[in-house]
């Protein structure tokens, strides 16, 4: 069986695809990753590759959506753009993939495409060639909603009616990824999130980060995704933490906040959270579905700042399930992550359900059954 992935030209888009994809691959399969730019650059291990995605630039479409639309933009910042955010970025962006997509699918033959709700033109290609779909939910949103807010976009209408749609099928599958007591019950194949399948690296965690720490390990990150948002939360957090008595760790910290750190706060670069995070006590993030279920998968509570996209969304959803809290990064929030117990056990137990989920592997039979 052969199976094309195809995710939206970003990093947090494509990591949270790519267990199954090794599941697949492990499992004797085709599989081809189509993606672009971040995203790739990346890396997908031992699964080969295809760039459709030379000509997008992301910056520039965000800048122009925020141009053309500046009301849906500043909502958008606040993370309370919904269907109209969406449309004005996912929109421009899926129909710059469509062509590239159905050649891939034309050339490739694959018996199945997997892709992600804000890559529909992943669907799109599929349609074209009568090819079953499995949409694969990676963030905590419903995957029907977003893929409906991207296909109304102007945009993707033009690239439906290029290639003779008005409308797509519903997806053969859907697999999700969230777990039930965050999100509630979804319709689609529950399937555990995680890290993608690949040999540990023995130099990509430092000796001191892999021991405990006599204190409160805090680990900080923001996100990868460059431009305004509130992504980075490090410049708060380590105001906050004066008094303290914690370890603040700041992952992939900025040259400006390097300069600037104080005496007590360490600095790391790029790490595997899913390996970093279970010896720490807590984490402060900027509020992405990746980071957001990372988290929960180690058991630990979280500080999410509310922000642009989903980010909002992600941190009101933490909250609310009492795993974590939504806000800004003050003294009195940072003192309550670390020491709230209730918030600790909550964490714990969305773990243990996150545990009980099916492996990725588990979904393969269902996959290979389209084929």
């Amino acid at each position: 069986m052969r199976v094309l992935v195809v995710s939206a030209p970003l990093p947090g888009h494509l990591l949270p695809m790519l267990p199954l994809a090794d599941a697949l691959w492990n499992s004797g399969h085709e599989v081809l990753v189509a993606s672009g730019g971040e995203a790739l650059a990346a890396g997908t291990g031992n699964l080969p590759a295809i760039d459709v995605a030379r000509n997008v630039r992301f910056g520039r479409i965000a800048a122009t959506a925020m141009v053309a639309h500046p009301v849906t933009a500043r909502a958008e910042l606040a993370g309370r753009g919904g269907d109209r955010g969406v449309r004005s970025v996912f929109g421009p962006v899926n129909e710059e993939l469509a062509d590239a997509l159905v050649t891939v699918v034309a050339q490739w033959r694959p018996d199945v495409v997997v892709h992600e709700p804000l890559a529909a033109s992943g669907a799109l290609a599929a349609a074209r060639h009568d090819v079953p779909v499995v949409l694969l939910e990676n963030n905590l949103f419903p995957g029907r909603e977003l893929v409906d807010a991207t296909l109304g976009a102007r945009t993707m209408q033009r690239a439906l009616w290029r290639h003779g749609m008005t409308e797509l099928p519903d997806p053969a599958v859907t697999l999700t990824i969230a777990p039930s007591s965050l999100v509630g019950q979804r319709a689609g194949l529950p399937m555990r999130p995680g890290a993608p399948d690949r040999e540990p690296d023995p130099d990509a965690i430092p000796g001191w980060l892999r021991v405990p720490s006599e204190r409160p390990r805090v680990l900080v990150t923001r996100t990868t995704v460059a431009g305004p948002g509130r992504g980075d939360p490090m410049a708060a957090a380590v105001k906050a933490a004066e008094g303290l008595d914690c370890e603040l760790v700041l992952v992939r910290p900025t040259a400006r906040m390097i300069r600037r750190m104080p005496a007590g706060v360490r600095g790391v670069g790029w790490v595997p959270l899913p390996d970093v995070l279970p010896g720490c006590a807590a984490v402060v993030h900027h509020g992405g579905a990746g980071t957001v279920l990372t988290a929960l998968g180690a058991g630990i509570p979280q500080l999410a700042v509310p922000g642009a996209g989903d980010r909002r969304h992600n941190a009101e959803l933490v909250a609310a399930r009492g795993a974590g809290i939504a806000g800004p990064v003050t003294p009195e929030a940072l003192h309550r992550l670390v020491h709230d117990g209730e918030l600790a056990a909550t964490a714990r137990a969305v773990r243990s359900e996150i545990e009980a989920m099916p492996p990725p592997q588990a979904r393969v039979d269902a996959i290979a059954a389209l084929a």
